[in-house]
């Protein structure tokens, strides 16, 4: 019975994602789309940053000082981050044919959330198998800041592609590797992970948030020259970051 709720549990905060793709389907006047699409995009580059700085980053470096010496705890720290970046180049070099800026934007989006999901699949499921109020506590978190993710994942493909169908199945996949990573801990791995190896994987998430925030949404929020959007994007993103903070 416990591991049904774990898996449960886990489900639910993956799904959340998937609400907030919903937010395509509200109708936006044809004058008023790029000024909707730079709120997002800078929203995106608040949640980005904010979860990454706040939560990633600070949880997984006292989890890897705690393990390692310090010569071992910076190269650790330092590669993970750059490995983060570097995945985020060479997939736009991949990309490269495609001249849609926005649709990148959104396969990114959706690239480094599926790999932010499945950590946090496993520390959810883990984490309720051991405690039953831990698990729904760390669920609760992980769907309050997976919404606004999901908005990252949809805006930007929905506009570039048009097809709500596309938009929605981007956002669906990211938050289906939440109860994959789940179920993959459950059956394979649960001996072989760490709290040093989950750690090591956020910060690597923590890299590409970064690098992509930067690297190429905010250039791309910037191209719209709706500044006033980007600054409201960018204050709501935080608030959210700072609810977080102290609501879990």
């Amino acid at each position: 019975m416990k591991v049904i709720y774990a898996l449960l549990v886990s489900s639910l905060a993956g799904m959340a994602t998937l609400l907030g793709g919903i937010i395509i389907f509200f109708h936006i006047k044809t004058t008023h789309i790029q000024k909707f699409i730079t709120f997002c995009l800078a929203f995106s580059i608040a949640i980005m940053i904010g979860i990454s700085l706040t939560d990633l980053i600070p949880t997984s470096v006292f989890e890897i000082l705690y393990t390692y010496n310090l010569g071992a705890f910076l190269i650790t720290i330092i590669l993970s981050l750059f490995l983060g970046f570097i995945l985020v180049i060479i997939i736009n070099k991949l990309m490269k044919d495609n001249n849609d800026s926005l649709y990148k934007l959104g396969i990114l989006s959706m690239v480094a959330l599926i790999i932010h999901n499945f950590p946090e699949g496993i520390a959810t499921f883990m984490g309720s198998m051991q405690d039953v109020h831990l698990g729904l506590k760390l669920s609760l978190a992980i769907m309050f800041h997976n919404i606004p993710e999901g908005i990252s994942i949809a805006v930007p493909i929905y506009y570039s592609t048009h097809s709500k169908r596309k938009a929605l199945l981007s956002t669906f996949l990211s938050g289906l590797f939440e109860p994959l990573g789940a179920i993959l801990a459950y059956l394979f791995l649960s001996k072989f992970i760490t709290p040093v190896f989950i750690s090591i994987t956020l910060l690597f998430v923590a890299g590409i948030m970064i690098t992509l925030a930067i690297e190429e949404m905010l250039p791309k929020a910037l191209s719209y020259k709706e500044n006033k959007y980007i600054y409201l994007g960018l204050l709501i993103g935080i608030g959210l970051i700072i609810i977080n903070l102290f609501l879990f």
